[in-house]
C-alpha cells in the first residue's frame, strides 16, 4: 500500500480511482490487482479503521467480541494500491477528476464509486442526545453494539421497542435480528418483556417467501408487529418514543423501558449533489452491469447505488465479481459479458444459537446455496454466521470473494415447521 502525499496545489491521476475502501472498494481493488498486478489502482478513504458490520447484531446479542469486528485500514489495503487518505468533495465526470475536502484533484481514466451508505441520525429528534443512555441504542454503530448487550443484560421487564425506518437501509434483516436475540434471552432467564417491531413497512421481511417465516418466529416469542410505524422522535429521559403512524401520518407516543433504533439512511451527501446520481440521489448504474447510465467509464457497487437490491455484504460480495469482470473489459476494449442477477442474502438469527439464511435476486427469486428448505433456522447456520461468514468477508476484502453456489430453487408453498 502506498500511501499518497502530494501537496494540495498538486495534480495526479491514476488509471483507476477507487471512492471507497470499504467491502466493495476493496474487494473490486484487490482482486483486480490479483488479476493484474500492473494497474494503477488509488482508493479514496480517509478512515483509518475497517469494521465487519456484519457481526454487530452479534455484539449487540451478546455473542460476538466488539474488538474482533475492526481491523486498520492500513492493513487491507492492497500494497499495489495507492491510499489517498481524504475525502470526496465533489465529482466532475466530464472531465474524469474528483475534488478532495482539501480542494485538490483528482484524475482517472476509470472510477469505481463504492462509497457506502450515510446513516442520517439527526433525521431523529432527540435521537443523537440520547443515544448510548436511557435505555436507547443502535447496532449500527461499533460505539453502540456493546450497550445494546448492556441494555438487555440489565433489563429487568417492561417495554422494549425495536424500530425500523422509512428508507432504505444497509442490512434491512438487522433491526429484527436483535429483537430475536434479545426475547431469546428474556426466555432463558425468564424475564417478561412487553416487545414490539415498530416498522415503517407494511411487512416482516420485503421477500413473500421468507416473511411468512418470520410471522411465525416473532409468534413464536409474543412479539407484536407494529406495521406503518415510523420513528420522528425519542426522548430519552422521560422514555418516550414518537411515531407517525399510517398513511394519514397520524403521531403516537409510546412508553419504552429499551429502545433500539435503526437510523434513517440515504446515499452520501457528496453523491445525492453530484451528475452521477439519479433522483433519489443514487449512484446510477445499469442493474445488470453494474456500469453508470450516462458515463461508460464509471462503474458502482454496494449500498451507494441504485440498484434495486437488499444493501447487505453478500450483495456486495456478488457485485464485486461483476464490477472487476465489466470494468477489466472496458479496459480491454471489450463487451461487457457478466451480468449482475441481484443476488443479496440475509442471515436472521433467530435465538444464540440458531439463524435462518435468507437468500433471494431480483424480483424476490428464492436462491438459496443449499437444497434445504431456508425457511427452517438451523444451528449449522449460526456456526456460519459466527465463525464462516466473517471469514468469507476478510477473504472478499482481500481479493479472494470464494465460491458461489446460489440458484434459483423451487420449495413447497406451505410452511415447514418454524422453531427458532
Amino acid at each position: 500500500m502506498k500511501e499518497s502525499t502530494e501537496s494540495n496545489a498538486g495534480r495526479r491521476k491514476h488509471q483507476i480511482v477507487i471512492v471507497g475502501g470499504g467491502a466493495g472498494g476493496l474487494s473490486v481493488a484487490s482482486a483486480a490487482l490479483k488479476q493484474r498486478p500492473d494497474l494503477d489502482i488509488a482508493i479514496v478513504e480517509p478512515s483509518e479503521s475497517h469494521y465487519y458490520q456484519p457481526a454487530w447484531t452479534l455484539v449487540g446479542g451478546g455473542a460476538y467480541d466488539v474488538q474482533a469486528t475492526r481491523r486498520a485500514e492500513a492493513d487491507c489495503i492492497p500494497q499495489q494500491a495507492h491510499w489517498i487518505k481524504q475525502r470526496v468533495a465533489t465529482f466532475q465526470p466530464n472531465q474524469n477528476q474528483v475534488t478532495l475536502d482539501d480542494d485538490s484533484v483528482v484524475g482517472y481514466e476509470y472510477l469505481v464509486i463504492a462509497a457506502g451508505i450515510q446513516l442520517d441520525w439527526n433525521k431523529i429528534e432527540g435521537l443523537e442526545e440520547t443515544l448510548g443512555k436511557n435505555g436507547v441504542t443502535s447496532n449500527y454503530s461499533f460505539e453502540l453494539a456493546p450497550y445494546t448487550w448492556e441494555c438487555i443484560r440489565k433489563f429487568r421487564g417492561g417495554k422494549a421497542l425495536f424500530t425500523y425506518p422509512a428508507t432504505p437501509i444497509k442490512c434491512a434483516g438487522a433491526p429484527q435480528k436483535i429483537l430475536y436475540l434479545a426475547a431469546d434471552h428474556f426466555r432463558r432467564n425468564g424475564i417478561s418483556a412487553d416487545m414490539h417491531y415498530c416498522t415503517a413497512g407494511n411487512v416482516m421481511f420485503g421477500v413473500p417467501f421468507y416473511s411468512q417465516a418470520l410471522d411465525q418466529v416473532m409468534a413464536h416469542y409474543g412479539a407484536t408487529p407494529e406495521y406503518k410505524h415510523n420513528l420522528i422522535a425519542v426522548d430519552g429521559p422521560n422514555k418516550k418514543a414518537t411515531f407517525e403512524v399510517g398513511d394519514n401520518k397520524e403521531k403516537s407516543t409510546i412508553a419504552f423501558d429499551m429502545l433500539h433504533v435503526v437510523p434513517p439512511q440515504s446515499a452520501p451527501d457528496f453523491i445525492k449533489s453530484s451528475p452521477l446520481a439519479n433522483a433519489a440521489g443514487w449512484v446510477a448504474v445499469n442493474p445488470g452491469t453494474l456500469r453508470h447510465d450516462t458515463y461508460g467509464n464509471v462503474f458502482g457497487l454496494g449500498d451507494c447505488t441504485s440498484t434495486p437490491n437488499s444493501k447487505t455484504a453478500a450483495a456486495v460480495r456478488a457485485q464485486s465479481r461483476i464490477a472487476v469482470s465489466n470494468l477489466l473489459a472496458v479496459i480491454d476494449g471489450n463487451e461487457l459479458t457478466q451480468v449482475y442477477d441481484g443476488y443479496a442474502s440475509c442471515p436472521l438469527t433467530t435465538s444464540k444459537g440458531k439463524m435462518l439464511l435468507a437468500e433471494f435476486s431480483y424480483d424476490g427469486k428464492i436462491t438459496p446455496s443449499f437444497p434445504s428448505d431456508p425457511r427452517v433456522p438451523r444451528r449449522s447456520y449460526w456456526w456460519m454466521k459466527t465463525t464462516l461468514l466473517p471469514k468469507m468477508y476478510w477473504d472478499m476484502v482481500q481479493g479472494r470473494p470464494g465460491p458461489d453456489w446460489h440458484t434459483e430453487r423451487e420449495f413447497p408453498v406451505e410452511l415447514p415447521a418454524i422453531q427458532p
